[in-house]
């Protein structure tokens, strides 16, 4: 068994750890000042699109439904009889 090279992997990742947790107060602001207008762009982008989309729903609920209302109107309109034709009265000569 090679154990220094084991003890070298532990002893490297105990110094990565140490780094990470000394630096990180200084890391951390600089990351957060960079990621944060990055998060807040694609919210911004995930609400428009959000609207956008309900937008377009509603407009596709509305022609859907007008389209609904026209073709149940000529159905309607298909199944009336149609009117007699008025009676003709004829004019007595006196």
């Amino acid at each position: 068994m090679n154990l220094f090279g084991m003890s070298f992997r532990f002893g490297g990742a105990v110094l990565v750890g140490a780094a990470a947790v000394l630096l990180a107060p200084v890391l951390l602001p600089v990351v957060a000042g960079i990621v944060r207008p990055i998060a807040k762009g694609l919210i911004k982008g995930g609400i428009l699109a959000y609207e956008g989309v309900k937008v377009a729903v509603a407009e596709a609920q509305e022609t859907i439904e007008d389209v609904a209302a026209e073709a149940a109107s000529e159905i309607a309109e298909s199944r009336k009889e149609p009117a007699p034709p008025p009676a003709k009265t004829r004019k007595q000569s006196a």
